[in-house]
């Protein structure tokens, strides 16, 4: 059965088969034990970092799995911008315990843990040999991904996104078979965040439904599931940074950022994520900090091209955002953008990130070359790059 993200949006919770089944409401996570045994488990391996486990999310998780009688084997040692080497320690584990099914409980780095583990255990050889998108030959686990933060949307993506400990390349391993089966969204999880983690991840749910509106790939599903997200996400972002309680916004961001992640999985990303990964390779800025910095510049960047320009408007209709005073609709985003991150606390000027400014011939080669850079709506070179990181310093 087919639903409209619109209409998803409007109910307090549902359970709802999209490219995924998605349980959404308050108490799901409780939910986790009867819904793996509806797919199988035998015995499951979760997959979560430290931070979830000392907030008790693990704890209630490992309840209802025990509820359900599944023995369940735990790797806690995920982390942020997962490695080769952190995919091949949750793998060993995995194999010696036996396990049928992945339950990824965390992050866009804990759901990556448990995808590239997915890929290793089921088909064999490196990270590297899925580098692309449908290279898994073999059948793959069921996966059940609980994501505690409103951010990645990785929840709803066939993508892990493993760096390579030796080269440090990002590599985007993808395939139809690593969809998880069913995302449970519960906003209670979304509480125990810290409002740094808040902000940065809230940022980073936004630039998802603004970018996959414009690119190259997009189509009528991923401009539908960009236009509710980033209804979703530009009405609730203000009010989880200063009521980070407020159970009913924590939940419209949590929905928000899994339907931008829907959008991404049919549209891909574009510019500003080219140009926040040198950002965080180079200098330690924070993912969700570098993206929402370079965001609003990409906005300008793109919009001076009449079509995108159209794009962007069709994406903003009915929000803050929408064209006023003869304002275009583009201009009036990028402000609504640089907003949010003042909102945020966070900063506006790469100086203030702690990024040299000698550097920007490098950060602009490098960004020209990631993948994301293809999918921009319009041509970007290095040297639109160095346009857009001078701007973003100041200057």
């Amino acid at each position: 059965m087919s639903h409209h993200p619109a209409e998803l949006a409007e109910q307090a919770s549902f359970d709802a088969q999209l490219h995924l089944r998605l349980v959404f409401g308050n108490g799901t996570l409780d939910r986790l034990g009867e819904l793996a045994r509806e797919h199988g488990a035998g015995k499951v391996l979760l997959v979560t970092d430290p931070g979830i486990r000392a907030v008790g999310h693990v704890d209630r998780a490992q309840a209802s799995l025990a509820a359900a009688e599944l023995p369940v084997v735990i790797y806690d040692q995920a982390k942020e911008n997962p490695t080769t080497e952190c995919v091949a320690e949750c793998v060993e584990m995995a194999r010696r315990k036996g396990i049928d099914f992945i339950v990824g409980l965390g992050g866009g780095s804990s759901m990556d843990t448990a995808k590239g583990c997915n890929f290793l255990l089921t088909n064999g050889g490196e990270m590297k040999d899925y580098w692309g998108v449908g290279k898994a030959s073999k059948p793959m686990l069921p996966i059940i991904a609980i994501p505690p933060t409103a951010g990645t949307g990785s929840e709803c993506q066939s993508f892990a996104l493993i760096s390579d400990a030796v080269t440090h390349a990002k590599m985007a391993c993808g395939d139809p078979k690593a969809m998880a089966k069913v995302a449970i969204l519960d906003p209670e999880l979304t509480l125990s965040q810290p409002a740094r983690v808040t902000a940065c991840t809230g940022i980073d749910a936004v630039a998802h439904a603004v970018e996959s509106a414009v690119t190259r790939k997009r189509n009528e599903t991923s401009q539908q599931y960009s236009r509710v997200a980033f209804g979703l996400l530009s009405q609730s972002l203000p009010t989880v940074l200063t009521k980070p309680n407020d159970v009913e916004a924590r939940g419209l961001m949590l929905l928000g950022a899994a339907f931008a992640g829907t959008a991404i999985e049919h549209s891909m990303l574009g510019a500003a994520h080219s140009a926040a990964n040198p950002l965080t390779a180079h200098f330690d800025v924070i993912h969700g900090q570098a993206v929402g910095l370079m965001l609003p510049h990409v906005v300008r960047f793109n919009g001076e091209d009449e079509v995108i320009a159209r794009a962007y408007a069709e994406l903003v209709t009915g929000t803050t955002a929408a064209s006023i005073n003869g304002v275009p609709a583009h201009e009036s985003l990028a402000s609504l953008l640089e907003d949010f991150m003042d909102a945020a606390g966070m900063p506006r000027d790469l100086t203030d990130c702690g990024v040299d400014a000698t550097k920007v011939d490098l950060l602009s080669e490098e960004a020209a070359a990631q993948w994301t850079a293809s999918f921009n709506p319009r041509d970007i070179t290095a040297t639109d790059f160095k346009g857009l990181y001078s701007r973003a310093f100041g200057s």
